[in-house]
C-alpha cells in the first residue's frame, strides 16, 4: 500500500475547484474518471432527462445545477440548447453560493419547447427567447398568471385559489378549492352515527414567488373552514411554464387537530381534496369521460352513449365517438337512433375509489338519488381523470395515486351545465382518518418505568407525546386545459405524466467535479474484483429495499416513503408492530445513503425512492406546529409515537439533495423552518430521561451535543447562509460561532456537548476536559457536514478537532486514554465510522489511517463479506404474500454500510487491501 501523498490532496482540491485550505480528495481512479465524463468546470454541461421518455404531457421541468468553487459570478448567465442546436429558453436562478459570492448551485426552468429533445447542453450566454412568455399581473382581488396557451386567474381572499382556468376566450375549469370533510367521533362497532362537516379553504395569503418568463410560481396559504371554525392549514403553490397547457400543484397541510387516545371523539378526516368546476357546452353525446385504471389503461366513454344501441347511427359515428371528437350532425345519422335520443340515458357520476394498494372499483350512476352501476376495477389506478366534450375540457391527475392510498376521483354532474371534478387524496369513502396512539400507555407513567419500556420494546414512550398535531403531508397535481377531447396518445402521455413528472438532471461527472456535498463520492467503479463486490452489495441492497416496499405493502398516505427499521426472522417480518423497532424515521441516515447512491449512479430508480423518502422523512416525521416544530420523532411503530422528539430526525442534510437537484419550494421551506429549531431546546430537554446531573434549560446555557443535536442545527444554518435566505447573517454567525467554540473545547468533539447561548450563537467553552463519546454522534451526517464547512472555512482548529474525533474512534482504548486521558467506553457501529478514517486518512496523507478504514469496514460490525448476500424465497403459510426476504438485512446496519462503501471507495478507494 502506498502513502497518499499530499500533492495528491492538493491535485484533487484544484479539480473540484477550491482553494488549498479546500484540502478533501477524491482518489485518482475517481478524478480520472470525472475526467473522463466530463469536467465540472471546462465546456458544456450535458443535460438529460432522468427517465427515457422526456418532457412527455408535463407542463415543464425545473432542474438544479452545481458548480465548482469560483467558477462562476453570481450574475452569470446561462443558455440550453438540444444536442443538435436547437435553442431552448432557460429561466436561471441561483439556489446556492460559495463563502466568496460565487455560484455554487444554479437551478434552471425549461417549457413545453424542450419537448421532443432527449439531451441538451447547458452553456454560459444569453438565454434564447421564448415563444411564449409567462406574465403575472398581480392586481385588485387576484392574481393573473397566462402562459401564452391558457390564463389562470388565482384568488387572493375567500374559498376560491383558481377562480377561473381558460384557453383562449373557453373557461374550461372554474372555482378551483379545498374540500375536507370532518367527522367528530369514531364508533369501534356497529352503532355509530356519524356527523359529518364540509369544510372549505379559506386564503388568508396569496404572493406571487416567481414571475417568469418560462416558469411562474404563486403561493396561496390558508385554512380550512367550516361556519365560524378554521382548522387543518395548507400550504398550495401553483406552477406555470411558457407555453404550456396545463399547470402544476403542490398541495401541503399541516394537521393541528385533536385526536385523544382512547376516546373516540375528535377531529378525524373523512375526506380531504382538491375540486374545480368544469362548464360543459357541448351535446352530451359530445361530452366524454375519460378515467385512468392500471397502467396507461383507460375507461373511455361518453355521458350519452350512442355505441352498443339496438339500432346503429353508423360505424363512423360509433368510431368518432369512442374517439372523442365532434360527432356529425345527428341529422345525417340512421333516424331510428336520432329520434330516440332522449330515451338514452345520461351518466352524469363516475367515482374510481382506491381504498387499498392492491385494488380499486369503478362506478357509475346517471344522477344523485338513483343507483350505481359497477363500471369494472383493477389493480393500482393510476389517478388520471378527464372530463369535457368537443369544445375543451379539464384533464386531472394525482401524483402517487395508490401509492399513498386511499384515494379517490370523482366526477359529478357531467350531464348538466357544469361538472364537478374532486380529486381526493383521502377518500371519504375509506375509514375516517385515525391518528390516535396505538396503546393506553402499559402503566409507563415515570421515567423509569418508560426506561424499562424502551428496555423491552425499544419504544421511548412518555404520556402525551405520541401526537400527530403539527405533521404534515404533501401532494403533487397536475391539470390540463386541453381545447377538445385528447387522443388516446395524448391521454396515455398525460397518464404516464401523472405517473412520474419528467425530471431534467445533470450528470454524476458534473456533480462529483463541483465538489458539493463534501466531496465524498465517486462513480460507480468495478475496476477490480473487491470494488466489483461492493457495488455488487450496494445494488443488491438497494433492489432489496425496493422489492420490500412491494412485498411488504409499505404504502399509504401517512407511510409511504419510509421504510421499517429492523427484522423478526421467527416470524418472517419485519417488526412492524414492536416499539422502536417499526419505521425507520431516518434513523443513522439511510436518506443520505440513498442520495449519495444516486449523485454516482444518475439510476432513476435510487433518485424516486430516495424522493419518495424525502418527502414523508420531511413532512410525516418533523412537527411543523406547535412546541416541538422543528423537531422530528424517532422511529416507531407510528410515525409520531415516540417520546424522543429531536434535530437529528429533522436534519436539514436530509432534504438538501432534493433541493437543489430540483430546486422543489416546499423543501425549501422545510429546510428554512429549521433556522430557528435551536429555540426547542428550550422547551423539551432531548436526554431528560436519562440525564443525572442538575440541568434547567436556559436561554444562555442550553445543553446541546456536538453530534447529533449540533449536525441537524448547522445543517439547516450552512444551507440557510448560502441559499442567501432572509436569516442568512444570522446562519453565517451561528455556523462560525458554533464551530469556533467546538473547537476550542479542551477535548474538542469528544468533550461531547457544551452550553448553547441562543443570543450569540456560540458554547460556552468548559474549563475541564470530559470525555463524551456516543456511537450516534457521528451518524446523523456528522461526517457529511463537517466535509462540507473544512472545505467551505478556513478554520484549522476546528478541523483539527474534527480530524482528532475521527482518528480516535476507531482507536483502540489504549491509544484513546494515551490522547484523552481515559478511553471512549464501549462502542459500536465501528464499519459506518471507517468512512471518518477514511477521511481522516486523505486530510492527513496517513497511509495507517486509509488501511484502518478498511479494516474496520471489512473486519468489525456490520455486514461481512461472509454474509449471505442474497435473498431467499417465503410464501404461504409462513408469510401473507409471497416474495423474498434477508432475514440479516437491517436497515442500521445497510445505512451506514452503504455511506461507508461510497465513501471509503471515493476517498481510499486505490488503497483497498490486495
Amino acid at each position: 500500500m502506498s502513502p497518499i501523498p499530499r500533492r495528491t490532496v492538493l491535485k484533487a482540491a484544484a479539480v473540484a475547484g477550491a482553494a488549498t485550505t479546500f484540502s478533501w480528495a477524491l482518489n485518482d481512479t475517481a478524478q480520472q474518471a470525472a475526467a473522463a465524463t466530463g469536467k465540472a468546470d471546462e465546456g458544456p454541461v450535458e443535460i438529460n432527462w432522468l427517465e427515457e421518455e422526456g418532457l412527455g404531457a408535463s407542463p415543464g421541468s425545473t432542474f438544479g445545477v452545481p458548480w465548482a468553487k469560483g467558477r462562476y459570478p453570481a450574475d452569470q448567465k446561462f443558455a440550453l440548447a438540444t444536442a443538435d442546436g436547437k435553442d431552448i429558453p432557460v429561466q436561471t436562478w441561483a439556489t446556492a453560493k460559495w463563502p466568496d459570492g460565487s455560484l455554487k448551485w444554479t437551478a434552471h426552468a425549461v417549457g413545453p419547447e424542450a419537448g421532443g429533445a432527449k439531451k441538451f447542453t447547458l452553456t454560459t450566454g444569453e438565454p434564447a427567447t421564448a415563444a411564449h412568455k409567462v406574465t403575472v399581473k398581480n392586481s385588485g382581488g387576484s392574481i393573473t398568471v397566462s402562459t401564452g396557451v391558457i390564463t389562470a386567474k388565482i384568488g387572493k381572499t375567500g374559498s376560491s385559489l383558481v377562480t377561473s382556468l381558460t384557453r383562449g376566450s373557453t373557461e374550461i375549469a372554474k372555482n378551483g378549492r379545498l374540500v375536507l370533510i370532518r367527522q367528530g367521533e369514531i364508533e369501534d362497532g356497529d352503532q355509530g352515527q356519524e356527523k359529518y362537516e364540509r369544510f372549505e379553504s379559506a386564503i388568508s395569503k396569496t404572493e406571487v414567488e416567481q414571475s417568469g418568463p418560462v416558469r411562474a410560481v404563486v403561493r396561496i396559504d390558508g385554512k380550512h373552514r367550516h361556519g365560524n371554525r378554521s382548522w387543518l392549514p395548507f400550504s398550495v403553490r401553483l406552477y406555470f411554464y411558457a407555453g404550456a397547457e396545463s399547470f402544476r400543484m403542490m398541495h401541503t397541510i399541516t394537521f393541528d387537530g385533536t385526536q385523544e387516545p382512547g376516546k373516540a371523539s375528535g377531529d378525524f378526516i373523512r375526506g380531504l381534496g382538491v375540486r374545480f368546476t368544469v362548464p360543459m357546452r357541448d351535446e352530451t353525446y359530445d361530452r366524454h369521460i375519460r378515467i385512468g385504471g392500471d397502467e396507461t389503461g383507460m375507461l373511455r366513454e361518453a355521458v350519452k352513449g350512442i355505441t352498443g344501441l339496438r339500432r346503429d347511427p353508423g360505424a363512423a359515428v360509433q368510431a368518432a365517438q369512442f374517439e372523442g371528437t365532434k360527432l356529425p350532425d345527428p341529422t345525417t345519422w340512421d333516424q331510428r337512433v336520432t329520434t330516440r335520443l332522449p330515451l338514452i340515458p345520461t351518466w352524469g357520476d363516475y367515482t374510481l375509489s382506491q381504498l387499498s394498494a392492491d385494488g380499486f372499483s369503478l362506478r357509475k350512476r346517471t344522477k344523485k338519488g338513483h343507483g350505481w352501476i359497477a363500471a369494472g376495477g383493477g389493480r393500482r389506478a393510476s389517478g388520471f381523470g378527464y372530463v369535457g366534450g368537443a369544445s375543451g375540457g379539464l384533464s386531472f391527475g394525482l401524483r402517487d395515486f395508490w401509492e399513498k392510498f386511499p384515494a379517490q376521483l370523482d366526477i359529478r354532474g357531467a350531464d348538466t351545465d357544469a361538472a364537478e371534478v374532486t380529486l381526493w387524496l383521502w377518500s371519504p369513502e375509506a375509514e375516517p382518518m385515525d391518528l390516535r396512539f396505538y396503546h393506553d400507555g402499559l402503566g409507563q407513567d415515570t421515567f423509569a418505568e418508560q426506561l424499562e419500556g424502551l428496555n423491552i420494546t425499544y419504544e421511548d414512550y412518555e404520556p402525551g407525546f405520541g401526537t400527530p398535531y403539527g405533521i404534515a403531508r404533501t401532494s403533487e397535481l397536475v391539470f390540463w386545459a386541453n381545447d377538445s377531447t385528447p387522443s388516446a396518445e395524448a391521454l396515455a402521455q398525460q397518464t404516464r405524466t401523472v405517473r412520474t413528472l419528467p425530471q431534467l438532471v445533470a450528470p454524476p461527472s458534473q456533480l462529483i467535479g463541483a465538489g458539493v456535498f463534501g466531496g465524498l463520492f465517486s462513480p460507480v467503479d468495478r475496476s477490480t474484483p473487491a470494488k466489483a463486490k461492493i457495488e455488487d452489495h450496494l445494488d443488491f441492497l438497494f433492489t432489496y429495499y425496493k422489492d420490500q416496499v412491494e412485498m411488504r405493502r409499505w404504502y399509504g398516505f401517512w407511510d409511504y416513503g419510509d421504510i421499517m427499521h429492523s427484522y423478526d426472522p421467527a416470524r418472517h417480518q419485519w417488526r412492524y408492530d414492536v416499539g422502536g423497532y417499526a419505521w425507520d424515521n431516518s434513523e443513522l441516515s439511510p436518506d443520505l445513503w440513498l442520495w449519495y447512491a444516486y449523485l454516482r449512479s444518475g439510476r432513476a430508480d435510487i433518485f424516486r425512492f430516495a424522493e419518495a423518502m424525502t418527502r414523508h422523512t420531511g413532512e410525516v416525521d418533523v412537527y411543523h406546529l406547535g412546541d416541538w416544530a422543528g423537531l422530528g420523532t424517532r422511529h416507531g411503530v407510528q410515525h409520531y409515537a415516540d417520546s424522543a422528539k429531536q434535530q437529528r430526525i429533522a436534519n436539514t442534510t436530509y432534504r438538501r439533495f432534493y433541493y437543489f437537484l430540483t430546486a422543489d419550494e416546499r423543501v425549501g421551506d422545510l429546510m428554512r423552518a429549521n433556522v430557528d429549531s435551536d429555540e426547542t431546546f428550550l422547551g423539551l430537554d432531548p436526554l431528560r430521561k436519562i440525564r443525572t446531573e442538575p440541568y434547567t434549560p436556559d436561554r444562555h446555557a442550553l445543553s446541546v451535543g456536538f453530534g447529533t443535536d449540533w449536525s441537524g442545527l448547522v445543517s439547516a444554518w450552512l444551507t440557510e447562509w448560502e441559499r442567501g435566505g432572509p436569516q442568512a447573517e444570522k446562519a453565517k454567525a451561528r455556523v462560525l460561532g458554533t464551530m469556533e467554540t467546538i473547537a476550542a473545547q479542551p477535548n474538542g468533539f469528544v468533550q461531547g456537548s457544551g452550553l448553547y447561548d441562543l443570543d450569540t450563537g456560540k458554547f460556552a467553552v468548559a474549563t475541564e476536559p470530559v470525555v463524551s463519546v456516543s456511537h450516534l454522534s457521528g451518524v446523523f451526517g456528522l461526517n457529511e457536514l463537517c466535509a462540507e464547512l473544512i472545505g467551505l472555512i478556513d478554520m484549522p482548529k476546528f478541523k483539527e478537532a474534527y480530524l482528532d474525533y475521527c482518528r480516535y474512534f476507531n482507536a483502540s482504548k489504549t491509544e484513546q486514554a494515551a490522547r484523552y486521558g481515559s478511553n471512549f467506553g464501549s462502542l459500536l457501529l465501528f464499519q459506518g465510522h471507517s468512512r471518518m478514517d477514511a477521511y481522516a486518512a486523505v486530510q492527513t496523507g496517513d497511509e495507517k489511517l486509509a488501511a484502518r478504514a478498511w479494516e474496520k469496514f471489512y473486519n468489525s460490525d456490520g455486514y461481512k463479506e461472509s454474509a449471505p448476500w442474497k435473498t431467499e424465497k417465503v410464501s404461504g403459510p409462513v408469510t401473507t404474500v409471497p416474495g423474498s426476504e434477508a432475514n440479516w438485512v437491517y436497515t442500521n446496519d445497510t445505512a451506514l454500510y452503504g455511506l461507508a462503501a461510497i465513501e471509503n471507495l471515493a476517498l481510499v478507494g486505490d488503497h483497498m487491501p490486495a
